[in-house]
């Protein structure tokens, strides 16, 4: 891959196939020695949960992403970074986000998936409501501190 690598971002409300977004970035690739991938779903919540509706600020959680992806490649030697986030509702078990991470070796594949999932939990401008499955009112759901400790380790100045 000659140039200068820049990541796949896409916030879509349609669903996404992790196997189809593999092959996108490895196909006829014999460069490729890892890819690494993380898929967020839904949970039930103990069965609490009916859906969540995830809203964005279309535009802006785009480039926030891309941003954040870029630092990725910048950091890591990657030959492909992919970042998928939904919007709008989607219900338990359903998927959320995918991340795919590309490298010759492991290690940079794991590092820059781990990476930009850390800032995508925290950075990205996203608000999740949650949809109780008794009818009663939601919560907004906020960043949890474990989230916001994991990205800290990436940059303890920051």
């Amino acid at each position: 891959m000659l140039g200068v690598l820049e990541p796949v971002v896409r916030i879509q409300a349609e669903d996404f196939d992790t196997a189809a977004e593999i092959g996108r970035l490895t196909e006829g690739r014999a460069d490729v020695g890892a890819v690494v991938t993380f898929s967020g779903l839904c949970r039930d919540e103990a069965g609490t949960l009916a859906a969540l509706e995830l809203e964005h600020y279309p535009g802006m959680a785009e480039a926030e992403i891309a941003r954040i992806a870029r630092q990725a490649i910048e950091r890591w030697p990657l030959l492909g970074l992919t970042a998928i986030h939904r919007h709008g509702r989607i219900e338990p078990g359903e998927n959320i986000v995918l991340v795919v991470a590309a490298s010759s070796h492991r290690q940079a594949a794991f590092e820059a998936a781990s990476f930009l999932m850390d800032f995508l939990k925290t950075r990205a401008p996203f608000w999740k409501k949650e949809h109780r499955r008794d009818g009663s009112a939601g919560d907004w759901v906020e960043a949890m501190e474990a989230d916001e400790a994991a990205a800290k380790l990436w940059n303890p100045r920051a």
